[in-house]
């Protein structure tokens, strides 16, 4: 069984969390909410391009698990099966809404203001040309992840997001780990196509 994740010694484990949700201590369960919501709306966010949107899709992911967590096994780490939940979450809304991964693209889907404490919050102050020229690559570097297919958006934002290894990725999504890296292939080629410019300004 993987071992109980807390993130420093004076954290509850998971694994406390979980059966303390499961025999209904709703405090316990907002504690999980609390400690992984900003983690599952970056991933909801990265793949649909929209701030809203994505908080939505993150609630409901957290509440389909509270309704799920009877049935937890406890046979995976937490994250990972509430990861998988809110991943299913944002495909089917993806579905739903027939997005394509060569999509136009809105000022709604493209506009996102960083939650406070995430790690996007600059360290130090930048010279304005280069915190201009800094947004105008990050943005670039939104809109063409936007622009791959929801396949290839999904491994990308897991491995160079999440910083996950390609075995846990093909444990997620689930598929084997060969289409893992076809797809990583793949979306990173056509990011390095669409951002040639950028690569070619920053070497």
């Amino acid at each position: 069984m993987p071992a109980p994740v807390a993130s420093d010694p004076g954290e509850v484990p998971d694994i406390d969390l979980v059966k303390r949700s499961q025999a209904g201590d709703t405090r316990a369960f907002d504690t999980l909410v609390t400690r992984y919501r900003g983690r599952i709306y970056a991933m909801t966010y990265h793949l649909i391009q929209n701030e809203s949107e994505a908080w939505d899709l993150a609630q409901e992911a957290f509440i389909k698990a509270w309704r799920a967590l009877p049935n937890f096994k406890l046979d995976a780490a937490f994250y990972t099966w509430l990861y998988r939940i809110a991943h299913n979450v944002t495909y089917d809304w993806l579905r739903k809404k027939k997005i394509q991964g060569d999509g136009e693209f809105d000022d709604e889907r493209t506009e996102h203001r960083a939650a406070a404490g995430a790690e996007t919050t600059p360290k130090g102050d930048a010279a304005p040309d280069t915190a201009l020229r800094n947004a105008e690559v990050g943005a670039r570097i939104q809109e063409a992840i936007a622009r791959l297919s929801p396949e290839h958006r999904q491994v990308i934002v897991l491995r160079e997001v999440e910083g996950m290894a390609y075995e846990e990725i093909a444990a997620l999504v689930p598929c084997s780990l060969g289409t893992v890296m076809s797809r990583l292939f793949y979306a990173r080629k056509k990011l390095q196509e669409q951002l040639k410019d950028v690569y070619e300004t920053t070497l």
